[in-house]
């Protein structure tokens, strides 16, 4: 989702010299692979958006999987990047990286000041090492590895399989199943009090490259929508959207994860970054792909 984002945020902007592998063509879990195509490819600029991802149940049932794959991943992009000469190298973390008792908004500075959310530590953890990795290679070589930490990223691209989807594309395809089914409720984790902030996909693209023009520093950065909403609020909005006329239940023996997860975005507002793309409006975008992709 992010990499298909980024290369449209690329494309509008006429840059032509570009360089990508779908994960079919390159297996960025197998070091030789990666190996290989660096030294053959020698890209200048690398932009690390490749992931294993998933939402809470995802992350509580395969926790080895999703620190293992990401620590994989993003170990063989990086030190090929330093082995190779790449000029920059922009690394995206996530916000599960911050502690899950973090004072809100969380701060950049807050990083590793407390233990991660325990519903997905191994991804925190892997995304955690990804960030030091940068901040080590920047200050023991002088090279421009950077990265960012970026709100909950939905739209275009994103993924609807109940075993990997986050909470937007999960809410979207239970309300429009249950909409074609005539299901009278649908049953949602958690209290639905968790409160997180969203972020349009395009935007995220956008700061993306912003950053790789105009942010040099090793310190993380963080890239927010300013646009909080609690689960059972996205959820009723969503359900309206798509048009599911029946009940929302939640199950409170089921996990919310971390209670509220706001992004302090400062530094990235200061470069002149801000999103245009408001949530009920990323809804309806995001739910008008779904509808494609059936």
């Amino acid at each position: 989702m992010v990499g298909s984002a980024i290369l449209r945020h690329l494309h509008q902007r006429d840059f032509t010299n570009l360089l990508y592998r779908t994960h079919q063509e390159l297996e960025l879990t197998d070091q030789h692979q990666v190996e290989r195509f660096f030294a053959k490819k020698k890209p200048e600029y690398v932009i690390v958006a490749a992931a294993k991802i998933g939402g809470i149940k995802a992350n509580v049932t395969y926790p080895f999987e999703f620190m293992y794959e990401n620590l994989a991943i993003q170990n063989n992009l990086i030190v090929s990047s330093l082995k190779h000469g790449v000029k920059k190298l922009l690394y995206l973390s996530c916000g599960c990286a911050y502690p899950t008792r973090s004072k809100q908004p969380i701060r950049e500075d807050y990083l590793l000041t407390g233990v991660p959310e325990p519903t997905n530590e191994g991804f925190a953890l892997a995304k955690i090492v990804g960030v030091k990795l940068c901040e080590k290679i920047y200050s023991e070589y002088g090279r421009k590895f950077i990265s960012c930490i970026p709100a909950n990223t939905y739209g275009v691209g994103d993924h609807f399989e109940e075993s990997r989807s986050h909470v937007i594309p999960a809410l979207i395809k239970k309300f429009h199943q249950a909409k074609l089914n005539r299901q009278p409720t649908v049953t949602l984790w958690g209290t639905g009090m968790a409160e997180r902030e969203f972020m349009y996909v395009d935007d995220l693209a956008a700061a993306i490259v912003l950053l790789m023009q105009q942010y040099d520093k090793k310190e993380v950065i963080n890239i927010g929508s300013e646009e909080s909403v609690k689960v059972k609020d996205l959820a009723n909005l969503t359900k309206t959207i798509v048009g599911y006329q029946g009940k929302i239940a939640f199950d409170t023996s089921k996990p919310d994860g971390m209670m509220k997860r706001i992004l302090d975005s400062s530094k990235i507002k200061a470069l002149g970054f801000k999103p245009k793309v408001k949530l009920a409006e990323g809804l309806k975008k995001t739910y008008r792909y779904y509808l494609q992709s059936l």
